[in-house]
């Protein structure tokens, strides 16, 4: 366990750090980004192993950084002091809340978990040089220390009462055994043609991860609850409660989230409503969503249908951009199948961030398998959301900002999945949506939204059962239903997080009411938007007070003039 001195070394360095440097905003921000910095390096020769002791003095440090950040005032001649000690709080206190629950006890969701992350560092690796090959050999040796240290996190949750639902766990051992058949083993792809192992030293790794999936089929699975809300775990429901405030960046409570997802999904349902008696269909909405469901009009025959779909309706969106945004980022993207080994319990499609620097293209992947569940009439949606003026241009736009903390890169699901959805909405006043169809496509998606404000408390914290959840979604949405027992599944594993994306772009919509309000025939919607995509992801509150300061300015300046 060598490796893990290292990071026990790097945390009494920092906490050295901590006692003799001056009490200054710029030199905690320096202490904290050094800090993941150091991790971030010794992450390249070694898996993140952490005992009892790493947890205690990682949080101990985090909680005196804290403590001295309460002390500091913001300097009113840099805007983004204030932004900075808002975001650095935020974030530390997060850390440290899931240090003291112990949520390192569990480390598996629905797409995986910790797995998934292994295989997520590894896809498309590049090892350019002989220092790369040297590194990733040197990270490749502390893999069976890794899965040993995991598997202690999940006893001791198991010892604790932090285990997750036995759902869950049958979807970590789906996509253990998955990698498990691969003909080359994901760790050692990299490696073609630069380094070849002892076949003694390679099987030593498969069967590793072959005496994880025993464990978890053993040991962890009948430990496993049945039911499959957080609330049944130790201390449940108070955790929902910290991850409501934390993926909101606002403080709500669970039935706050509820009762809103109600009132949207009622005010969304009519306007649904609105399009079936248009289009003159003769049938209850029921009908109508089995249709969408059923018709193949509605699917594309094979994956490069879609892929290719895609790919226009991306360069569709691109074109309104001038019209929407007066920055648009350097960085292009491209669109590409989600990879395969993950694509059967993975999403209709997500964003994969590239970068300049490493000469690669942002990537829009979309899913090619199950094509009878992938229909072409949320395609639209989902493109303005995951590539632009969706997640690409944001993330993208963030990495071109200048003279930040490296923390400040830290991505905020309510503002980041807000704009994404806001991004949707957007594309309706800009015409993207031609067909009726997409139009309900693009309702589908806000209901979708706006159903897991409903069903994320609901199951985690009222005690709604899966079945209910799936009812609820099916019933109210032109889904698939292996699209909605995907995203229940992928709601269950991540308890909270579903429900940053409306409340995020609720927002974003009710700060533009007000600037449109405030400003008039002032108001100009490309300045606006480069406003809220100016300071990078942030939690609401400070948008808002930005979004005010915006307003302000713009009124001295027409009074001045």
């Amino acid at each position: 366990m060598s490796k893990t001195l290292c990071f026990t070394c790097l945390l009494i360095f920092n906490c050295s750090i901590v006692i003799s440097a001056q009490n200054s905003l710029d030199d905690i921000i320096k202490r904290y980004d050094e800090f993941n910095e150091g991790l971030s390096t010794k992450n390249k020769k070694t898996w993140p192993i952490e005992t009892d002791f790493d947890i205690k003095e990682k949080s101990h440090f985090l909680k005196s950084l804290k403590k001295e950040l309460l002390k500091i005032e913001a300097n009113g001649d840099n805007p983004n002091s204030q932004i900075n000690i808002e975001m650095l709080d935020f974030i530390l206190g997060n850390d440290i809340y899931n240090l003291e629950f112990g949520s390192h006890m569990m480390p598996l969701n629905s797409e995986g978990g910790f797995i998934t992350s292994m295989l997520g560092s590894v896809r498309g690796k590049n090892l350019k040089s002989q220092e790369d090959i040297d590194n990733y050999i040197e990270k490749l040796g502390t893999t069976l220390f890794y899965l040993d240290n995991q598997i202690e996190w999940l006893n001791k949750g198991i010892e604790s009462g932090k285990v997750r639902p036995k759902l869950v766990v049958n979807n970590c051992l789906e996509v253990l055994e998955d990698i498990l058949k691969d003909e080359t083993f994901f760790l050692f792809k990299p490696l073609i043609g630069k380094h070849e192992f002892d076949s003694h030293y390679e099987n030593a790794i498969y069967n590793g991860f072959k005496r994880l999936h025993k464990y978890l089929t053993k040991t962890y699975l009948p430990a496993a609850p049945d039911k499959i809300g957080i609330r049944e775990i130790k201390n449940g429901k108070a955790y929902y409660e910290q991850r409501v405030k934390y993926y909101t960046t606002l403080d709500m409570s669970p039935k706050e989230i509820f009762d809103l997802g109600q009132q949207e999904v009622k005010r969304i349902r009519s306007q649904m409503d609105q399009i079936i008696n248009d289009i003159k269909y003769e049938g209850s909405f029921k009908d109508f969503t089995n249709f969408l469901r059923t018709d193949e009009q509605f699917y594309a025959k094979s994956d490069k249908e879609i892929l290719y779909y895609a790919s226009w309706l991306s360069k569709k969106a691109e074109e309104i951009l001038p019209r929407y945004f007066n920055k648009l980022p350097r960085l292009p993207f491209t669109v590409t199948p989600v990879p395969l080994e993950i694509a059967p319990n993975y999403t209709t499609g997500r964003y994969s961030g590239g970068s300049m620097e490493d000469q690669k293209a942002g990537q829009y992947w979309v899913n090619t398998t199950k094509l009878p569940s992938r229909p072409l009439y949320v395609l639209p949606s989902l493109t303005l959301h995951e590539a632009v003026p969706g997640h690409h241009l944001q993330i993208s736009l963030a990495k071109e900002l200048t003279d930040l903390p490296k923390f400040r890169s830290y991505y905020l699901s309510a503002f980041g999945e807000g704009w994404g959805l806001y991004s949707e909405f957007l594309g309706k006043e800009a015409g993207i949506y031609i067909t009726p169809y997409q139009d309900f496509g693009r309702l589908t998606y806000e209901m979708w939204r706006a159903c897991r404000l409903v069903v994320d408390p609901g199951m985690h914290y009222f005690g709604m059962t899966r079945d209910e959840a799936v009812a609820f979604m099916t019933e109210n949405t032109a889904l698939s239903i292996h699209e909605v027992n995907t995203e229940i599944n992928r709601y269950i594993g991540w308890p909270a997080q579903a429900v940053s994306y409306k409340i995020g772009e609720l927002k974003i919509r009710e700060l533009r009411k007000r600037a449109e309000k405030e400003l008039g025939d002032k108001f100009d919607i490309r300045s606006f938007h480069d406003v809220v995509l100016a300071n990078g992801s942030i939690p609401l509150n400070t948008l808002e007070r930005i979004i005010n300061d915006f307003i302000k300015a713009k009124k001295k300046d027409v009074k001045k003039n």
